[in-house]
């Protein structure tokens, strides 16, 4: 992995974790242990999902520029519907508090969010490449006349 990409990865997963480890402690503390439970498997559930699809966006930028975009679009709702999929499924589970595990999954996909947008504001990204050859300068490719 690329350290820009790496980077990315580190500076959204990092506050991600920071807010489960919050949202844990909290839900410990309304809901017992089965809520730090449920807490605990949401955040690693996004951030699971999160970080796959952040590496499989920037593998499609690499790759495929030009699907970029709709890429992103595709990647961002399947995460999303796979995250409500989870919340269906395990609505009415007795491993762990489902109301911990949701609440846990809204804020650490928030947080995750929040991050990236920092992060790709923060990154200096260049638009154009620049020239690997130091000494060549384009020549005059006009007409002459």
């Amino acid at each position: 992995m690329p350290s820009n990409d790496a980077r990315t990865l580190l500076h959204t997963a990092v506050p991600t974790a920071a807010a489960g480890v919050v949202t844990v402690v909290v839900s410990a503390v309304v809901a017992g242990g089965k809520g730090a439970i449920g807490a605990a498997v949401g955040t690693l559930l996004v951030i699971l999902f999160m970080g796959i699809g952040l590496s499989v966006l920037q593998r499609t930028a690499r790759s495929m520029p030009h699907l970029f975009q709709s890429m992103g679009l595709m990647l961002y709702t399947a995460q999303l519907l796979l995250l409500f999929i989870f919340i269906a499924v395990f609505k009415n589970t007795t491993l762990f508090n489902p109301r911990a595990f949701a609440i846990s999954l809204v804020v650490a996909t928030l947080v995750w969010v929040a991050a990236q947008i920092r992060v790709h504001m923060k990154t200096k990204i260049l638009y154009v490449e620049p020239d690997s050859s130091a000494g060549k300068k384009p020549g005059n490719k006009g007409s002459s006349t």
